[in-house]
């Protein structure tokens, strides 16, 4: 009763319902990323996209935030101007491939298992229409280009380099009584040089099975012809009052040094970083002191493949470098024995300081 006295209301009172304490929430952090503009740091950011020129930009000082940025708006077609030349430039594709002929924009009527008479006609009386020898014969060797330069495992900025030379040739109708197969790798020759990755004559060979003397035929009379066709270039574009884009400029390839050479070599024998440094320097000193003067690089590099895997305490026999490089073991022997009396001049007093190199450890020639 007690109790109930006390819930009991006095006359003309309102009852008002006990407040429920909330419970707290716990703190959590703000992942909501917000970019902020560096030199204004106004908030909140007015920023503007820019899908014209795929930026965002900040619309109080005009700093240009990021780039790249999707348009995610609706594309529409309009068909306003199909009377017209097809000239309606709201319309999208893929882009034009440079390594190709023509506009590529045609559209293709496929044909397979299953098609009707009727698809295969259409399809056949596409071909005849849109059949371009030139395009076939280009698509031919790109694809051959292709498969021997993955057959190499050479990088792709190669074999697209290597199709653009062999598009430049195709284009001027140069050297029509040479074969397709050494123009080919002729042209994957001075690819792999220009884009620091040098493979030698033999290697070339082993690939395309065409000649050494061939190849290096070919080499000569392509880099000829594309230093000439660079200068005409750069002639008419100075003529036209137009500024020569140095990245555009055609750079005679040299000839491949026996430095270059090491890297790749001793990547393919499994040495370390360190080995690797060591045979380097010494190839580019015997370029200074000249005591293998008028050897090929690649006995040179195996020679200072063979000193330097030594001296690392990591030896590599003659024979196991001999595989690697393309030369016989008693050439890379020899070159061995014609540096082996000057070795103090070659090898860095430095290299020794860590205590893991040692004089001791060079076999005698």
């Amino acid at each position: 009763m007690a109790a109930a006295s006390n819930l009991a209301l006095s006359p003309g009172a309102i009852s008002v319902p006990a407040t429920v304490a909330k419970p707290q929430e716990r703190w959590r952090e703000n992942l909501n990323m917000q970019l902020i503009c560096r030199e204004c740091k106004e908030f909140p950011p007015k920023l503007v996209e820019e899908f014209s020129a795929g930026d965002m930009v900040c619309e109080t000082c005009g700093l240009v935030l990021g780039d790249r940025i999707v348009d995610t708006r609706s594309e529409w077609r309009t068909f306003s101007n199909d009377d017209q030349g097809n000239d309606d430039p709201s319309r999208v594709g893929d882009g034009a491939n440079p390594l190709l002929n023509g506009s590529q924009l045609q559209t293709t009527i496929s044909f397979g298992d299953g098609s009707n008479a009727r698809s295969r006609d259409l399809h056949r009386a596409q071909n005849k229409s849109t059949h371009d020898k030139s395009t076939k014969g280009l698509l031919a060797a790109y694809k051959e280009i292709g498969a021997l330069c993955d057959a190499m495992h050479i990088p792709k900025n190669v074999s697209d380099t290597a199709k653009h030379l062999f598009k430049m040739v195709s284009d001027a109708g140069a050297f029509r009584g040479k074969s397709q197969d050494s123009i080919i790798a002729g042209c994957i020759f001075i690819a792999c040089r220009q884009c620091k990755v040098p493979r030698t004559f033999r290697e070339i060979f082993a690939l395309t099975k065409v000649s050494k003397a061939e190849i290096g035929r070919i080499f000569k009379s392509l880099e000829k012809f594309f230093a000439a066709q660079n200068k005409e270039k750069m002639d008419s574009v100075v003529l036209a009052g137009g500024v020569v884009n140095p990245e555009d400029n055609y750079t005679t390839t040299r000839t491949t040094t026996a430095k270059e050479l090491c890297i790749r070599f001793c990547s393919q024998l499994g040495l370390n970083s360190r080995c690797t440094m060591m045979s380097q320097e010494l190839a580019g000193k015997m370029d200074g002191i000249g005591s293998l003067a008028g050897r090929s690089p690649l006995s040179i590099a195996g020679a200072c493949i063979y000193m330097a895997s030594h001296l690392m305490g990591q030896p590599k026999s003659a024979k196991d470098i001999s595989a690697v490089a393309g030369v016989s073991d008693g050439t890379i022997r020899h070159a061995y024995k014609l540096i082996y009396p000057d070795r103090e001049k070659f090898i860095d007093p430095k290299w020794f300081q860590d205590g893991k190199s040692n004089m001791s450890k060079l076999p005698a020639a």
